[in-house]
């Protein structure tokens, strides 16, 4: 996965600015300039000149980078005034050479300097960067509580001051942005749950970096976005259905036949050639009238599944959707991780059977893929504290195991046996949905039955789920989305 971009550490950050530097013979001077003027080009779409715009930088390069932003929207006729929290008595030499460039900088020393930033439309949060590495405290935690206390506009340069790169905040003294424009990379921080409330979106933009020494850097986090779609495989003309594969999914309960019937349209509509459909009785009639393109296969029960049907001619299995937890249904999936010789699709249920049964786990077929979310996962390997241990668990998992786990999240993250961990960047809180999950099961089990590596299907399958939920959005708004218009939307295609 060579394409997929490197997300790095503070130290490799470091590194990178200096031997863009030395390489490229530019001073550190001219490389903030280029970062200024990407963060004005990535924000100014939202700006207008009617707004007041508040600039507060520290002593820092990050304080450098605002009074260089401030000179450059004054150039373009906006209303800017910029602050400068003074925490030490000397400033950065490039941020000093920016700070005597303006002749009008409110300078902030103590508690009874900080302003009422309420008065301003925007605030633009340039007091630290991404060096910080111990709490806030003293006066500048007041100019922090003043900027999220005026619930205003906050853009972020770089990285939301109080907020560490690499690992959770010590205290709750973060600039809360709306936006964090990050240059080169996204910050490994910006992925964690607990960090929503202070990265509320955020973008990467390009300040000129040297892209092979950032790639040649050890890290084994990656960035999943649209670099993933030069992974598909285009159809050949001369081809025919059984070209693409015949996917079994054993899904569906009494209640809960939408999750088989859901799973199946996104199995159908993600390139699968044939797709059977194993149900209990009582999914016959739901299956063969909502999806007409699948086949369908009845359990002898009438509301949950219990005998595992004859899987020896599929290409790919998946079970989970609705399936539920009954007893009969645990030992069916017992007799399928004993059996299969391919890898799984493993959703919902299936994953809580497992959770309940210790002993099942050291039957998951090689590469097998397993969907939870995170309460799904926590059953699986018990609780965790916070985010990165979590992230840590499911690394663990997926090597003790050899299979993958997509672990379904505002940012979706993919772990392999090799120790990777993929976030995924596509997808939106529209998608907090009922079905959701189902349809991304579906995705992926088809793109497996197209005889992707299960790590690509994997990775496919995560982002133009995203994707298509970003679409359906553009549609439908967050809240009116539903699992159904994923599926309608979903377009899987080279960007």
């Amino acid at each position: 996965m060579e394409n997929l971009q490197k997300i790095i550490n503070v130290t490799q950050i470091r590194k990178a600015d200096e031997h863009t530097i030395t390489k490229k013979g530019i001073t550190s001077f001219a490389l903030m300039g280029q970062a200024s003027l990407a963060f004005v080009k990535a924000i100014e779409p939202l700006l207008n000149r009617s707004l007041k715009i508040a600039i507060v930088s520290g002593v820092g390069n990050n304080g450098g980078d605002g009074f260089a932003i401030t000179r450059i929207l004054r150039s373009k006729k906006y209303t800017v005034q910029p602050f400068l929290v003074q925490f030490k008595d000397t400033l950065s030499p490039d941020c000093d050479i920016n700070f005597q460039k303006l002749d009008d900088t409110i300078i902030i020393k103590s508690i009874s300097e900080v302003p009422d930033f309420s008065e301003y439309d925007v605030i633009i949060d340039a007091i630290f960067g991404f060096g910080l590495s111990k709490p806030i405290t003293g006066f500048i935690k007041h100019v922090i509580e003043s900027i999220n206390n005026a619930k205003k506009t906050v853009y972020a340069v770089d990285v939301p001051s109080g907020l560490y790169c690499d690992k959770l905040p010590d205290s709750k003294t973060v600039v809360q942005a709306d936006l964090a424009v990050s240059f080169q990379r996204p910050k490994f921080s910006f992925f964690f749950p607990e960090n929503g409330t202070f990265v509320k979106n955020w973008k990467t933009v390009d300040i000129g970096l040297d892209e092979d020494f950032i790639q040649q850097q050890e890290s084994n986090y990656f960035i999943l976005n649209d670099k993933i779609t030069t992974l598909l495989i285009s159809r050949l003309r001369q081809s025919h259905k059984g070209s693409y594969g015949h996917a079994l999914l054993i899904a569906g309960s009494y209640g809960k036949m939408g999750a088989a019937v859901l799973s199946s349209k996104a199995c159908l509509r993600s390139g699968a050639g044939l797709l059977t459909s194993y149900v209990p009785k009582c999914g016959y009639q739901i299956i063969q009238s909502s999806i007409p393109e699948a086949m369908c296969l009845t359990d002898e029960n009438e509301e949950f599944v219990t005998q595992l049907p004859e899987i020896s001619k599929y290409d790919v299995l998946a079970i989970g959707p609705g399936l539920g937890i009954h007893n009969p249904t645990a030992q069916l999936v017992k007799k399928l991780l004993s059996e299969s010789n391919v890898p799984l699709v493993i959703d919902a249920d299936a994953i809580n059977i497992i959770a309940q049964n210790e002993e099942l786990k050291s039957l998951l077929p090689k590469n097998s893929i397993l969907t939870p979310h995170i309460k799904e996962f926590d059953r699986l390997v018990g609780e965790s504290d916070t985010s990165t241990e979590r992230f840590q668990k499911q690394l663990e998992f997926s090597a003790r195991h050899e299979c993958i786990v997509v672990l379904k999240n505002a940012f979706t993250t993919v772990s392999s046996p090799e120790g990777n961990l993929y976030f995924n960047t596509s997808g939106n809180q529209g998608m907090a949905t009922g079905g959701s999950g189902d349809v991304l099961t579906g995705i992926i089990t088809g793109l497996l039955a197209q005889n992707y590596p299960p790590l690509h299907a994997a990775l496919l399958g995560v982002f133009f789920h995203g994707k298509a939920g970003d679409d359906a959005a553009c549609k439908k708004g967050y809240n009116a989305l539903i699992a159904s218009d994923i599926i309608d939307a979903l377009r899987i295609e080279k960007s």
